[in-house]
């Protein structure tokens, strides 16, 4: 089993997909890395040699930022927006949708379950 960056990659999938489990690669980086690492892309990360697993590793670690140092990047940015007051910052605080969406009607993912009307008494 092949483990780059923390992460244990999917036995049986292409090397290419494969690197998509790791946070921070999606398809067309996944697909460089592989290219730059003169791996094959469908090659099964099964069938890869500790050679080839050294040389996706040297190219992921020179070139990319994934993983825990780019999930740290991403909380010190936000929360650089909240500290400064930016309006996307004050919706991360009040835990609303940040970029644009209606509010109205949905939004129930980020808003969380539907609060009761306050009834009167009567």
């Amino acid at each position: 089993m092949a483990r780059i960056s923390g992460v244990d990659l999917p036995k049986n999938k292409r090397i290419d997909i494969a690197l998509t489990r790791i946070f921070g690669l999606g398809r067309v980086s996944a697909c460089k890395i592989v290219a730059e690492a003169d791996v094959a892309p469908d090659i099964r990360t099964q069938d890869l040699t500790e050679s080839q697993v050294a040389a996706l590793r040297k190219v992921i670690d020179t070139d990319y930022t994934v993983e825990g140092d780019l999930r740290k990047e991403v909380s010190l940015h936000i929360k650089m927006l909240v500290d400064m007051g930016a309006y996307r910052g004050v919706r991360h605080r009040k835990n609303l949708p940040v970029r644009g969406q209606r509010t109205s009607t949905n939004a129930r993912t980020r808003k969380g379950p539907k609060k009761g009307a306050v009834s009167g008494k009567k």
